[in-house]
C-alpha cells in the first residue's frame, strides 16, 4: 500500500474486508490446477444418461457372444486366492491343480466309446506288423512243436543271472587297457576291484570306475549278489562225517585253467569275461623343428564286461565232471560175450 494514499479511500476497503471474515475457509483456498479442476468437475458432474448407439448396436447383434470383459473378470477373479490360500507361486499349487484334475475326472461319466482294437493300433505303430505277425506265428509253432520244453540256453536263461556293461571310450590303447581286462578277467568282482584301487596303471581309475558301475546295475536291475545266508553251497567236511557233526566247509571246485576255488556263496558276482574294442582316434598336433608340425593320432578304447553269479561257476564245473566221467567210461575195456566161432577155414582151424 502507497503511504501516500488517502485514508478516506481505504475506508470501503476495510468494511468489505469486515463483512467477508465471517464466510468459511473453503471460500479463501488456493485454486486448483486446471487438469485437476477438470477431473474434479467430471467426477462431481451426475453420469450421463446419453447412450453409444454404435455399442448398443453390436451388443443387440451379438446377444449370445459373451462379453469379453466380463469373461476376463471372471477368470481373474477364478485365478485370484481366497484369504488364508496358497498364492499362485507356491510349490504345492500344481499338487493341488492334480488333485482336483482327479476328483473331476472321477466325476466325469464314464464314456460309451468303444475300446480301441489292438490290431488296428498295431498297424499305426508298429513299423513292418506283418513281419511281426509272422515272427510270432513262427514262435507259437515252435513252442507247440516243443511241447512247452525249453532248450538248454533258454533254461540258463531263465534259472541264471548275468548283466553286461560297456564303457565309454577311454583315452588309453588297446595294448595297455587289454592288459588290465585280462588281469581281472575270472577275478571275484571285490577282488577285481582292489586289484585296480592300488594298481600303478594310470587306466586303473577308469577301470574301477567302470567295474562300479557295473556291479550298481547288476544289484539294481538284474538283483544280483543279493542272495545272503540262504544260497550258501557247501559240502560237509570229513570230521564231520566221522563225528556226526554238522559243520561243512566251502565247495571246492575247479576252474577251467585247472586251479581249484572255493565257493562260498552261489549269489556273488564275478567277473566271466572281460574285452576291450577300439574307438575312435583324436588328432594332436606334434610341433617338430624348422617350423613343421606333424598330426599325432591319439587312441580311445572301450571296456566290456560280463558279470555273472558263482552258480554259474558251480554248474559248468559239474558238466565239466560229468564228461570228464563219461569219457572215462567210454574208455574202460569190456569182455565181448561169448559166441561161437564161425566161418573159419584152413589147415590150420579145421580139425
Amino acid at each position: 500500500m502507497n503511504p501516500s494514499t488517502p485514508l478516506r479511500r481505504l475506508a470501503p476497503r476495510c468494511k468489505a474486508l469486515d463483512a467477508t471474515s465471517s464466510l468459511p475457509r473453503a471460500h479463501f483456498q488456493t485454486p486448483l490446477p486446471l487438469r485437476q479442476r477438470r477431473h474434479a468437475s467430471s467426477s462431481s458432474d451426475p453420469p450421463s444418461t446419453t447412450s453409444n448407439p454404435i455399442l448398443e448396436a453390436y451388443k443387440r447383434d451379438n446377444v449370445n457372444t459373451p462379453d469379453l470383459a466380463a469373461q476376463q473378470m471372471a477368470q481373474a477373479q477364478q485365478q485370484m486366492s481366497t484369504p488364508g490360500d496358497l498364492p499362485a507361486s507356491s510349490i504345492f499349487e500344481d499338487d493341488r491343480r492334480a488333485r482336483a484334475q482327479q476328483t473331476q475326472t472321477a466325476s466325469e461319466p464314464i464314456s460309451t466309446e468303444p475300446p480301441r482294437d489292438p490290431a488296428n493300433m498295431a498297424r499305426v505303430l508298429d513299423p513292418d506288423p506283418n513281419a511281426r505277425e509272422r515272427w510270432l506265428r513262427k514262435k507259437v509253432i515252435q513252442m507247440v512243436r516243443k511241447g512247452g520244453r525249453l532248450s538248454k540256453e533258454e533254461f540258463v536263461k531263465r534259472t541264471e543271472r548275468e548283466h553286461l556293461l560297456k564303457s565309454e571310450n577311454l583315452k588309453t590303447s588297446i595294448k595297455k587297457l587289454g592288459m588290465l581286462a585280462r588281469q581281472i578277467q575270472g577275478k571275484g568282482l571285490e577282488e577285481a576291484m582292489v586289484q585296480m584301487r592300488f594298481s600303478k596303471k594310470k587306466v586303473a581309475g577308469e577301470v574301477l570306475k567302470v567295474l562300479e558301475a557295473a556291479r550298481d546295475e547288476a544289484v539294481v536291475m538284474r538283483g544280483m549278489g543279493l542272495g545272503g545266508a540262504g544260497t550258501e553251497i557247501a559240502a560237509p567236511s570229513p570230521k564231520s562225517r566221522l563225528i556226526g557233526a554238522e559243520t561243512t566247509e566251502p565247495l571246492s571246485i575247479q576252474l577251467k585253467d585247472g586251479s581249484r576255488y572255493a565257493v562260498k556263496d552261489e549269489s556273488k558276482i564275478y567277473i566271466d569275461q572281460a574285452w576291450v574294442g577300439r574307438g575312435p582316434y583324436g588328432k594332436l598336433p606334434d610341433y617338430r623343428a624348422r617350423g613343421r608340425v606333424f598330426i599325432m593320432r591319439t587312441p580311445w578304447t572301450s571296456l566290456s564286461v560280463v558279470l555273472k553269479e558263482e552258480a554259474t561257476r558251480v554248474r559248468e564245473w559239474r558238466e565239466r565232471e560229468a564228461k570228464r566221467l563219461k569219457e572215462r567210461l567210454n574208455k574202460v575195456w569190456v569182455p565181448l560175450p561169448d559166441r561161437p566161432v564161425q566161418g573159419m577155414r584152413g589147415q590150420y582151424y579145421s580139425w
